[in-house]
Order: C-alpha cells, then structure tokens, then sequence
C-alpha cells in the first residue's frame, strides 16, 4: 500500500493524527508523558515540564508560562511545528536555554511566541499570500546536557528526552487575523491601491469533485471516434491537495449509462479510458471485449501495467448503469438496471497501488485513434474524481425518460420486423429450391419460373394480429424477388437489402409531383426500411418530425430517429446532431465535446469516402439559388456546356480535357459520376496535350486503379515527366511513390522537401508524417512537435488529413503549440465534414430538381442537406421558401424562412445578404417575431462588414429616421470616435462607406445618397426661408426621381440579390430595389433632418456578438 510521508519527528506527526479522531481536538492543552522511571515514592525530586498558555491560538507574541525541575544540568527546549494543506511538520518557532544551577528547585519561565508573519496576520499590500495553518503543536522537552553541548546544533532529540510535554495551539483563520503594522510608510499610489481592495474578502467559486461527464444521450457507432474531456486542476486548494495526495493512492467513481447493443467484434472496444501525456493509457482504462465482459487497465505506481477481467457479461438491449470505484489497488464493480437495484458486483484486489494524475492527459469516452468505440448508446456519465462511493451513494440519474423509452421499443420492434424479414425470407427460397428440382425435368415451369411471377408466399405462418400490425411490410415482400442477386445468402445482409429496396420505392414517390402529398402513408414504410438496418431511411425520419415536413412536429421521435442513424454509421444524421449540439438549437445542449464526436467521426469517413469512386457521392459545390451566373453553368451529358467542353477536348484544347475529367471523376457542374469515362480524357490528354496536370491526373489512377487496371511502371514514368515539367503535385507524388514501394524515406523526404517549397500542402502533410513515424532521415526517434507544425501547415493549405489531425490537437490539449480549443476544433472538423461526397450527393440532387423545377423533389433533399448545417443549403431552402411560400405552407410545419436564414446567420461563413434579410425581419418584425431595431443594426453591421454596400446603406436610413447606432456597434465598424459627434457626420461616413463599397464605375443608390447628402447639407446652410425650402426641395425631389428613373436597368443590376417587398414606407430594407430606396431617401421629412445635425450618439456598453 501507499507509504506514510516521511516526516522530520514522526511522533508528533502520529500525534496530530491520532487527535484528528479525538472530540475535544484543539481544546486539551496540556498532556505530560514520564519518561523517567517510576521512582518510589519517598522520592520527592522527579524530572518534570509544564506548559501553560493563557489564550491558546496562534498569536505573535503569545506568552507560554513553563514549568519544570532539572534533577541535573539540563537544557530546557521549546518548539512549535505548524502544518497546513501543502506541508506537514514544519518547524516555525524554535526557543532554549540551559539551567545548571536550580537543581531539585520548580521554577517558571514566561516565554513570548514569535511566529512567521504569514501565519499570523492578514494579507496587505507587503504580506501578499498568507497560509492557511491546519494545526500548531508546541513541544517542550528536557535533556540533561552539560554547558558545553549547549551550542551544539544538532540537540538532543525529543523522542530522548527526560521529560516532555506537548499541547495544541489553534489556528486562527485568514480573514480573523490583525493587519501587521510594518513601521513603513507606502507611496501615495500603492496606499491607494491597497485601500481599494483592503476590506475585500475573495470568495471561491463553488467546487465539487463531481464531474458530469455527459448529460445528452451520446449514439456511439464503434467507429474510432469518441468524446473528449479533459480535466483541470481544482480552483480550490484543499481539493487540489486531496488530489494530488491522491496520485499514488487514488480514490474515485464513475458511473456510466449503457444501452449495448452489440459486444466488441474483435479484440476491444473502448468504453472509458484515460490516455497521459504521452500518448499511453493510463489509470482507469475500461473496454468491452468480445464475450461481454469488463476489460479493466490500469496502470502502476512502479511503471507497469495491469489488467483484469470481469465474471460477469453485460447485457444487450437494456439500459443499465456501469459502476466503477478504485481505492489504492482495490477495483470495486457493479451492474445496475433501471430500477437502480444491483444485479452484478465484483471485486479485484492488489498489492500495488496504481499511478493516477487525471490531469496529465485526457479522457475518452467511446473510440479514439487507437481503439474502436462500443456500438451503443450512452446515457449520463458521472464522475467523483477525489471519493470512493457505493450504489446507493452515487447520483446520476438517467434523464430523458421519454427519449430512453422510444429507444427501447424501436429496437423491440425492429426484432420483430427482422425476424418477419428473416422467415419470410427462407419460406421463400425452400419454395423456390423444391421448384428448381422439377425445371430440370420441365422445359415448360422452367421458362415460367424466369418470365413469369416472382416466388412469394401468399399463405403466411403468422397471426392475424401480426399480419394486421404490419400489413405493409408483408405487402412490400410480396413485391420483392428474392431469387435476384442484390439479395445476398447472408441473411443481415438480406434485411439490410429489403430495407433499401422499401427506402428506394418511397423516395420514388415524395420526388414525384405531388409526392409529398403523400408523407403519411411514407413514414411507417420509412420505419421499417430503419427498422431493416438501412438507415438513410432514420435520417429522413429525423428531419422529418423535427421539421414536420408533411406530419406534425414530433421533437422525441426526431430525436430518436437522429440517434438510430448516427448509431448505424449514417453520415446525415451524424451531420446533423453535431450541427444541433455545436449551435445548442432545438432543445438539444450546447455540448462541443459532443458536437466534435459527431464531426470527427464523419470527418475520417470524408478522408477515406474520397479514396472510394464508388457510391452515391458527389463533389461538395457551393451554388446559390440567387446565382444566375453559377445556374446557368450547370450542365449535363447533353446540355450546351458539356457539349461544348467535349468538342474543345476533342480538338485537344488541354483545359477543356482537364476540365471535363474532373466533372466526370467527381460529378462536378451536374453531370453524372462516370470514373471511366474521365480516365480516358485524363489519358487522352496525358498522351496529347502534354499538359503536366493531365498526366499526373492519369499517373495517379493509374497508381492506385482506380477505374483501371494498375500499372506502376507507365505510373512512374507519367510522374517523372509531370515533375519535370515543375508540377509540385508531380514531385510530391515521387516522393510518395518512393515512400510507399521502394521504402526509401530519403528520396522521400528530398522530393516532399522540394514540393513543399513550391506550395503543396500534400508535401508538408507527408513531411510531418515521416517525424511523427520517426523515420526522417538523420532525426532519432519521434518528433511530434515538427510534425504537428507540418500537419497545421497543410491544413492552412486545405490539407483534409492535415486539418483532421490538428482538429484532434486541439480537442485533446496535449501538444504544447496546440492549446486546447474544443470550438476551434469542432469548426475544423465540421469544415471536413461538410465535403463528404454523400452529403454533395444530396446537394446535388436538390439542385438538379429546382432547376428542373421539381419542387417537391427539391423542397426535400434542401431539407435533408440544410437540417446538416450546410449553410449553402440553408440560404437556398430559404430561397425556395420564399419564392413558393404556398409550398412552404402547406409541407413544413415550421416558419421556413426564419428559421433558415436564422441557421444561416449563425455560421461562420454566412452570406452578406442574409444578414440584410434577417436585419430586415427584425426591423419590420416577422410575423409571429417582434420587432428588435438593436439586433437588426447589428445585422447590417455584419452585412457591412461582409463589404455589402447596402449594409451602410440600411444604417444610414436607420440614423436618418432618428434612431442612435448603440456605440459597440460602432466600434465593430471602426469609425473614428470624432465622426459620432454628431449626426452629420456620422451620415457622412455612412454614406461614404456605402459608395467606398459599391460599383465606383456606375451611379449606384449609395452615390445617389451620397450625392442627396451633400446637396442637403449645402441647401440647409443657404435657404433659411420655409417657403422657398419647401418648393426647392420638392423640385429636387422630382429632379432626383427623374435621374433614378432613367439609369434604373444601371441600378438594378448594382443592387445585391433578389429583393422582396418592402413591408413599411418608413423604414430601411435590404428587399427593396434600388429605386425605392433612393426615393424614400429623398422623401425623409426636412425638419427631422435640421434638428438631427445636433443630435447626439448615445453610447450603449454591450458588445456587439456576432450572429
């Protein structure tokens, strides 16, 4: 077990521990202890001392009257030893004398204490850190010594003395203590200063050791990804002690949520596990194995490492609550169900301790880098960093029972719907093996069986109520074949085809017209396709309860849905639950931590989905509705821009080539994946054109086969050559050949080193990893500082892998360039994420619908994308929106418009013309919202800050209809402090900035404005008469109209975006045209104007939070 600390007199230490268990400690003030022997009692002369104190705290200048009688020359000692939180027996106060003289005489000695100043007085402006004493022993001893061992500095000990006696002084607190007078006088600033802050007491936050790991129900998928967290000292001292006393003798709980639904496939799985600083598992390290049962690591004070298994397998289906405490080297373990009552405890015991510092690296609950998560759900996780608490003791109570029991009858009834798959299934080929006998001996049932009926069985083996409760789940098997090849032996597989096939039909019919008409009859056939494995299905069950597209809104069943297809690995609905736990939207909680899980999980998909030319993929574009330009670029295999880019290529131009085989490669523009088709443009120019793009192109497919048959050696000779030409992807890729086949990491690193120089972060990415493998050529051993440096600079670059690895840096904290930063890391995931090709699929289909102009079809999979966060999405199902707002009505239940350009405003990459429409809606109030004139000003900052123009412009309408700019506002634009003196000159600005911004070339409504305000300025210091003001102004007016009128196609096409209706005359919109904006502007009303100019800004303290 753990050793004792060490102390200078250990029996004192025993002492003061011994009085930690005594009632009255700190009051008994005098004990005695006779060493000397029992003399008889005609003695009458025995060696004895006394201690007496009249106020027994800790107090400069405290008097102690001590009694003794020397029997000999002896030597009288006194010594007080303090301990508190950080140390224990230190000696503060030392005092002695000798006494040859008054033998066998009882005499007293009045003895003033003097302790350090820390202990006894307060804080102030010279003693900055006082201590907080636990407890003061004063010993007093004698020893008979002669005069000439008085100067000795090493004295007799204590534990030797002839007699001696101790008592307990009590320890007076901080803030109960005096102020020291110094005797020194402070300069006028510094005594300021300290009276300032003299009587101030500073209070800790409230602390507990009780860590909530996690509240939200977390889909784990068995993928290496997993929730981070990672631990901070304590802000208290005293549980920061506790801790660290506590790093060689650990003492802690967790308590963990499970629903399982699967034991680990192969080796382990992890469940919870700490890893140290240098990247190695530490103490606690829990994980599923492949029988059920509990795998526990720890690791040793000595250095090793220990593990051990449990008796017992944990449950499938079920919640349950996974209980572990550690104690030194004891493991106590337990299995509770629902209803909180135990049904499985274990116990381990060790003679080592482990070697526990929860600080010195981070937890992870699920998978990591280094092991495979559990395929389950988690619940709450609890967790006591500093005690040991049984069942009973331990509060953590699963929350969200609605939630927990959808979970537990989805999967109750999708054993049902399995099994019916299941036997179904095998009715159906028994029948088709007893007709195979007979083909052969019948031409006639031979060619009846292949052109005829598919096999089916109308006599089912189950209940009526069976049949009743799934009657359209037995109507759709009727329809399937189960003699086609897509229906595979294994019979998982077979389930997980049916549930395809019922997903496929449905998805038919919502594109169809009309199709979501028919939303109530999809969702049960919806629900068995999920229920069957295939989980696209959960996904657009999410999306649609938690939008009500065609169903009432059901927030518990979207949420259910969202955790089934994240659990199966769908990449949507990991999307979209990260998205929700990144934005705290919809009443999921703001948890980064969580949100990262998601992200990271589809981020490492998105790496290795982009090495697979197979699937339902396409390349991730950012394309606006309001583009007409971008619209009318997208093309397909018969429209005018493929046709003519086919053309070009053919005659040999080498950028149409190029062009049209990454269109083909990717499914970029609209046109359909066809890796077969590109390859041979990409060989067709490689062999033409000698453009050093195609023929690195070509040499790469080539490499790795994709679409075509591998041929390293024609491969390696197309890489040459694109490098000779300078192509730094050409002289990165001989680097990687020599990597990858030949294993000679120098002539890697010459060649990565040269196409880093020439910009490509592939070369930097592979530089990091070389020092991260600890293979670069003359550097020993691992360097995962340089290649962390490496991978953030191929992020910088675009880098995936690169961006991957630093988001992991910064979500652990464990490299020093890294600090941890769970939103920053969360920010480069999703940014990963939001490229994986499956996600561009379903973009790319809604775009191919609107402008097919599908509407259903489109309003759909814009849905399905935006509901991931996809702020491209987002803005165009907003556009939809409002451009069919009878669609809109009538198949979402929630406010389409709002809610989007609400989701889109709160990116980091929002578009300026959504902050003007959200400025707008709060400006005019949007239906059911009120209105908010502050948040929509710093909407219109934010659009001008994006470079709108007419953000200014909006802000300069709101100052001319007499409303103040809140000051932070301002700040967040930059305008000088002298420029809102007055309102003249803040419009000045305003106007400026609007024509700084726009078109310079053409007359704009910013120069119209700017132009007005000048001429305004200069007719108000001249005209001073009402009626000759009155008529100038209205001829001016009708003058500036005129103007407008005539250059209107020039201001249209200057005017950001689509505009809608104006729903005021007096207030500023981003939606109307730019003709009505300039004649509002000229119909301001003059008076306001001229008591404007000495107007003054108010200067609110808020800060302005970026939507």
């Amino acid at each position: 077990m753990r050793p004792l600390t060490q102390l200078r007199r250990p029996p004192a230490l025993l002492l003061l521990l011994l009085t930690n268990f005594v009632p009255s400690f700190g009051k008994e003030t005098l004990q005695t202890t006779a060493v000397t022997p029992q003399f008889e009692k005609n003695m009458d002369y025995v060696d004895f001392i006394h201690l007496n104190i009249l106020e027994k705290k800790v107090l400069n200048n405290s008097e102690v009257s001590v009694q003794y009688l020397c029997s000999k020359p002896c030597i009288v000692n006194l010594e007080a030893v303090a301990s508190s939180e950080f140390r224990t027996g230190v000696p503060v106060y030392r005092r002695r004398w000798k006494d040859e003289k008054n033998l066998y005489v009882s005499r007293t000695r009045q003895v003033r204490l003097k302790f350090p100043s820390i202990m006894v007085y307060r804080d102030d402006y010279i003693i900055r850190n006082s201590i907080i004493v636990h407890s003061v022993i004063l010993y007093a001893w004698i020893s008979h010594k002669s005069a000439s061992n008085y100067d000795d500095e090493h004295n007799e000990d204590y534990q030797a003395a002839v007699a001696k006696n101790y008592t307990f002084l009590e320890a007076v607190p901080p803030f109960e203590r005096p102020y020291k007078d110094h005797k020194v006088c402070l300069q006028w600033g510094a005594d300021y200063l300290w009276m300032l802050r003299a009587n101030r007491i500073p209070q800790c936050p409230h602390e507990s050791d009780g860590v909530q790991i996690l509240e939200f129900i977390y889909a784990s998928s068995g993928e290496k990804a997993g929730i981070v967290k990672k631990f901070e000292q304590f802000e208290n001292r005293e549980l920061e002690t506790a801790r660290q006393h506590q790093i060689d003798y650990p003492m802690f709980t967790v308590s963990i949520w499970l629903y399982l639904l699967h034991h680990c496939e192969k080796d382990l799985c992890g469940i919870i596990y700490f890893i140290d600083s240098k990247e190695m598992y530490g103490t606690p390290a829990v994980f599923l194995n492949e029988e059920g049962y509990v795998h526990i690591q720890m690791h040793l004070v000595k250095g090793d490492d220990l593990a051990v298994k449990t008796s017992f397998s944990l449950p499938l289906k079920q919640w349950f609550r996974l209980d572990l405490s550690f104690k030194g080297g004891q493991i106590e373990v337990s299995s509770v169900g629902k209803n909180l009552k135990r049904r499985h405890h274990q116990s381990f015991t060790f003679r080592e301790d482990f070697y526990y510092d929860d600080t010195a690296g981070y937890f992870v609950l699920g998978g990591s880098g280094y092991v495979s998560g559990i395929e389950a759900f988690f619940g709450p996780v609890k967790y006591y960093r500093l005690n040991v608490l049984e069942t009973d003791q331990i509060s953590n109570p699963l929350h969200d029972k609605d939630t927990v029991e959808q979970i537990e009858l989805y999967y109750e009834r999708c054993m049902d719907i399995q099994e019916i798959v299941h036997e179904y299934r095998y009715i159906v080929r028994q029948g088709e093996k007893a007709h195979r006998s007979c083909y052969y001996e019948n031409y006639y049932l031979e060619l009846i069986h292949k052109y005829g009926e598919i096999s089916k069985c109308d006599a089912f083996m189950w209940g009526k109520e069976l049949r009743e409760k799934y009657h359209t789940l037995f109507k759709l098997l009727q329809e399937i074949d189960f003699s086609s090849p897509d229906v595979l032996e294994d019979g998982s597989d077979t389930v997980v085809e049916v549930g395809r096939r019922i997903f496929e039909k449905v998805v038919k019919g919502l594109s169809s017209a009309n199709g979501l008409s028919n939303m109530g009859s999809s969702v049960p056939l919806l629900m068995d396709s999920s229920c069957c494995g295939y989980h696209k299905a959960s996904y657009f069950l999410a999306v649609i309860f938690e939008t009500g597209l065609g169903v009432s809104v059901d927030h518990i069943k979207g949420l259910l849905y969202s955790l089934v297809g994240a659990q199966g690995n769908e990449r949507l609905a990991m999307m979209n639950l990260g998205y929700k736990h990144y934005q705290g939207i919809n009443n999921y909680p703001l948890d980064l931590e969580l949100s990262y899980a998601y992200y990271s999980n589809i981020a490492i998909k998105t790496s290795l989905d982009q090495h697979n030319i197979k699937g339902e993929q396409a390349f991730v574009e950012t394309i606006r509705l309001m583009d007409d330009e971008l619209l009318k670029a997208q093309t397909k295999e018969n429209g005018d821009v493929f046709m003519w880019l086919k053309h070009e290529a053919t005659r040999g131009n080498a950028a149409a080539q190029q062009r049209l085989a990454q269109m083909l490669f990717w499914g970029q523009q609209g046109v359909a994946k066809n890796p077969e088709a590109a390859i041979e443009w990409y060989a067709k120019g490689a062999i033409e054109t000698e453009d050093p793009v195609l023929i690195y192109d070509y040499a790469i497919v080539l490499f790795k086969g994709q679409g075509v048959k591998k041929n390293m050696k024609l491969a390696l000779e197309l890489m040459k050559k694109a490098a000779a030409k300078g192509l730094p992807q050409a002289v990165n890729g001989l680097g990687w050949y020599y990597h990858n086949f030949k294993r000679d990491y120098r002539k890697a690193a010459k060649h990565w080193l040269i196409a880093e120089e020439l910009g490509n972060p592939d070369a930097s990415y592979n530089l990091g990893v070389l020092y991260l493998d600890g293979i670069y050529p003359g550097v020993p051993g691992r360097n995962q500082t340089v290649a962390a440096r490496y991978f953030y600079k191929a992020a910088q670059g675009g880098h995936i892998e690169g961006t991957l690895r630093c988001s992991v840096y910064y979500i652990t904290g464990n490299m020093e360039d890294f600090p941890r930063d769970p939103e920053k890391a969360v920010i480069w995931a999703k940014h990963i994420a939001e490229k994986n090709g499956y996600l561009g699929h379903v973009i790319r289909r809604a775009l191919n619908a609107y402008l097919e102009l599908s509407w259903h079809e489109a309003l759909l999979h814009y849905v399905l994308a935006a509901e991931t966060g996809i702020e491209v999405s987002q803005s165009n199902l907003a556009h939809i929106c409002e451009e069919r707002p009878d669609l809109a009505r009538k198949y979402l239940a929630t406010d389409c418009v709002w809610r989007y350009y609400n989701f889109s405003v709160s990116q980091v990459n929002a578009p300026s013309f959504a902050y003007l429409k959200m400025g707008d809606f709060y400006y005019y109030g949007y239906q059911n919202q009120s209105k908010d004139l502050e948040l929509s000003m710093r909407m219109y900052a934010q659009a001008a800050l994006e470079g709108d123009s007419q953000g200014f412009f909006n802000l300069a309408l709101v100052v001319e209809e007499g409303n103040s700019i809140p000051s932070y506002i301002l700040d967040h634009l930059e305008i000088d402090e002298a420029l809102r003196s007055s309102n003249t000159s803040l419009l000045q600005e305003l106007y400026y900035r609007c024509w700084n911004s726009s078109n310079q070339e053409s007359i704009s409504p910013c120069s119209l404005a700017l132009l007005y305000f000048y001429m305004r300025v200069v007719w108000n210091n001249v005209l001073q008469s009402t009626l000759i003001y009155f008529m100038g102004t209205f001829l001016l007016s009708i003058l500036v109209a005129f103007a407008v009128q005539s250059i209107q196609s020039l201001s249209a096409r200057n005017s950001p975006g689509r505009r809608s209706e104006p729903l005021s005359d007096d207030a500023p919109s981003s939606s109307g045209n730019s003709n009505e904006d300039a004649a509002r502007l000229v119909q301001q009303d003059e008076t306001t104007f001229s008591n404007d100019l000495v107007q003054q800004e108010s200067n609110p303290q808020n800060p302005l939070v970026t939507s």
